[in-house]
């Protein structure tokens, strides 16, 4: 069992908690700007809120498939991040309890909720007629939507229990149990995020649909998360212990990984177009009819040309990924770039030409603010390695060698 904890301060350093307040200030600031937007514009409100939930729920989510992923694979570059997934993964809770304005802004999001006489479109008039009899019912979305929670904070709890016992010179080894969710749990994350996307994004246009949307959300999530993980880690580089545990070949991998995911993301999102191209099908083709008209096309073609081929190309070189003073701007912007992708999937909903509000920056910079605080609590809470857990010596012993 390792046991390196008399040699290597593992605490997190005080700036964690810093910034965990000055979050908590963001938040509390903006969210009194964002119930003001929802008291005098209730419409953009919904809309932007739904943006912002999505944006941070990707970052957690995608943490917890990253936490999985490591367990099942193993390497150093997992461990060193593992904390911070864990921490990131732990504010499920929170974001249960912050779904609950979609839920009260289900009328206002979806047409779906509205009375079906007010629609004066036939076929759409009638497609929803037998849809909300079935799947599109309030109470369905609600139902499905704890669900989703409840398997998700499952997997959170046992991943994070299990990891809380490497913290202790008793620890047992865990490794078996972690491979044992880990499998099944990235099953269940995928079918689970698959149904949220359908039921929080996609039917928002209950006339189109599309076999590959859920993979798309799914690999965005797993994008942000990472990027995430490496912005985080650069600013603890700058402290002990990470400066003595983030080696460039960990730096070079979690790069490695940002470049696997993109080139996933441009493959799905291709993919999507290809078939619907292909197809021609009336109930497909209205998402792109939508998103390239009326200004839409440019931001379509930004995500194409800074989300996908720029990074893409910087990625490519080795140098660049093995630094973590310029890999972490390129995890920044990434991070940015995932926002705007999903602002392009939800508000062409809205909106026929392109329109940016007040609201789209307010709510989800009021989400977040109240995200990283918890999220940053969580991370203050452990430290940032289990100790005596079997695979902690994949990043101990070698910040012990070069100490010495």
């Amino acid at each position: 069992m390792t046991a390196p904890a008399n040699q290597l301060d593992l605490t997190p350093p005080p700036v964690v908690r810093k910034i965990a307040q000055r979050s908590l200030v963001v938040g509390l600031l903006f969210g009194a700007a964002a119930v003001w937007l929802a008291v005098a514009r209730p419409g953009e409100f919904y809309r932007a809120y739904l943006l912002g939930f999505m944006c941070w729920l990707g970052v957690a989510l995608g943490s917890m498939a990253i936490v999985m992923i490591r367990h099942l694979t193993g390497g150093g570059w997992g461990v060193v991040i593992r904390r911070v997934m864990g921490a990131a993964m732990r504010t499920l809770p929170l974001l249960a309890l912050l779904f609950v304005p979609v839920i009260f802004g289900i009328p206002k999001l979806y047409i779906w909720a509205q009375p079906l006489g007010n629609i004066q479109d036939k076929h759409l008039r009638e497609h929803l007629e037998q849809i909300t009899q079935t799947y599109l019912t309030t109470n369905g979305f609600i139902y499905r939507a704890i669900f989703y929670f409840a398997i998700w904070n499952l997997l959170s709890f046992l991943l994070s229990k299990w990891s809380k016992e490497g913290d202790s010179p008793t620890a047992r080894d865990n490794s078996e149990r972690f491979k044992a969710v880990s499998g099944p749990g990235l099953i269940l994350y995928g079918f689970t995020i698959s149904f949220a996307a359908i039921d929080w994004i996609m039917s928002l246009d209950p006339s189109w649909i599309s076999t590959i949307f859920g993979l798309i959300i799914l690999i965005g999530e797993v994008l942000s998360a990472m990027c995430f993980a490496v912005v985080v880690e650069r600013i603890l580089f700058n402290y002990k212990p990470m400066s003595e545990m983030l080696k460039p070949d960990f730096v070079h991998d979690h790069g490695k990984w940002i470049l696997t995911f993109i080139m996933v993301w441009a493959y799905f999102s291709f993919s999507q177009w290809l078939i619907i191209w292909a197809g021609n099908l009336p109930a497909e083709i209205t998402f792109y009819l939508r998103r390239l008209s009326g200004g839409w096309g440019s931001v379509g073609l930004f995500l194409v040309l800074f989300h996908f081929v720029v990074p893409f190309a910087i990625l490519l070189s080795r140098p660049f990924k093995r630094d973590i003073r310029k890999l972490v701007w390129l995890g920044a912007w990434l991070m940015l770039m995932r926002y705007i992708d999903l602002y392009w999937i939800i508000e062409p909903n809205f909106s026929k030409t392109f329109t940016f509000t007040l609201a789209d920056i307010v709510v989800p910079v009021a989400i977040g603010g109240i995200w990283l605080w918890y999220f940053f609590r969580n991370l203050a809470s452990l430290p940032l390695l289990p100790a005596y857990d079997v695979t902690a010596g994949e990043v101990l012993q070698p910040a012990h060698e070069a100490k010495a």
